[in-house]
């Protein structure tokens, strides 16, 4: 049973480090689904009090929205990138398309959590009409009884409403709900417009074909995932030496040693080194070939980058 569970949640892991962005789309659409079900169920509760509800529903909407917006900026490497980016280079190289591409890029992957949930929201109506429940127009209603008013009117989402009331509160939640629907719908439509015509300018203005734009995706992905394998492997062996050094021994188990002995590690990369490989990076080509990362572009030796690692530290030594 353990190992099932275990297997599942690796399954889970792997979907989530995908690379692929309708994958990892789709995963954080679901799960933002599920989170505003929960909170739906559990949370929601409307005050209906006048002055109240108004602020209730939206914050109910738009709090969440915003908090899942800031979380899929942090999450994304790209925020860290350009911040590292500006830290170190400034943006004076970047071409006004290639700033656009890259906040559009940010922005885009940070946006797929906060629409759904605001659509999901939408279309379930409850926020809605708590939201605006007290603003509709009695006389907007057949023979509604002049003696009842806003504070009347914000009490119809908790169905507290004398008995005289309830065809109102029927109608009110329907035409509200209608509304809430409505533009839940057009948000819908208004998304999928806007990723038609992004994926369509994409690949008209993208100076590769569609098998190299494939290839460098690939490439992306396999860099990354070797390299925080390495990275990883790398820093093991660095720690154990160091422990090493200070206690006159290191504990480590089967594995462990078995990298120390199959990897040695003599020392660590310096800061021009990784500053180098870390930052922004836009497609570029060097004599014709292409450059598919920064660390392809440091181990091609290009554009100051130093023809060879030892470069590097010589450069960083005599600074």
């Amino acid at each position: 049973m353990a190992a099932l569970i275990a297997e599942n949640f690796r399954f889970l892991s792997l979907f989530f480090k995908s690379k692929d962005v309708m994958i990892f789309n789709g995963l954080v659409a679901l799960g933002t689904v599920g989170s505003e079900e929960l909170f739906s169920v559990v949370a929601f509760h409307c005050p209906c009090s006048p002055a109240r509800n108004y602020i209730y529903g939206l914050a109910a909407i738009g709090v969440p929205a915003l908090a899942l917006f800031l979380i899929g900026v942090i999450w994304n490497n790209h925020t860290w990138n350009l911040v590292a980016e500006c830290h170190k280079r400034g943006v004076k190289n970047f071409s006004a398309a290639a700033t656009f591409l890259l906040f559009g890029s940010i922005m885009g992957r940070a946006a797929v959590a906060p629409v759904t949930w605001s659509v999901i929201s939408l279309l379930r109506g409850e926020a809605y009409i708590c939201a605006l429940s007290e603003f509709v127009k009695p006389s907007s209603l057949d023979k509604f009884p002049p003696e009842y008013g806003a504070e009347v009117l914000a009490r119809f989402p908790c169905r507290d409403v004398p008995a005289n009331l309830t065809k109102f509160r029927d109608e009110v939640t329907r035409r509200l709900r209608y509304e809430s629907q409505l533009f839940g719908w057009l948000l819908i439509g208004i998304v999928a417009v806007l990723v038609f015509l992004t994926k369509c300018l994409k690949h008209c203005c993208s100076p590769l074909s569609y098998r190299q734009e494939a290839y460098w995706a690939q490439y992306r992905s396999n860099e990354d995932k070797l390299f925080r394998r390495t990275a990883e492997v790398h820093s093991r062996i660095l720690a154990a030496k160091n422990v090493k050094h200070f206690f006159g021994f290191v504990a480590l188990d089967k594995e462990e040693k078995e990298l120390v002995q199959e990897f040695p590690v003599e020392g660590v990369q310096p800061s021009p080194q990784w500053n180098a490989i870390t930052g922004v990076y836009i497609y570029r080509e060097n004599k014709g070939f292409p450059l598919y990362s920064r660390l392809h572009k440091w181990a091609k030796g290009v554009e100051g980058n130093g023809p060879t690692p030892e470069g590097h530290e010589l450069l960083f030594l005599a600074s």
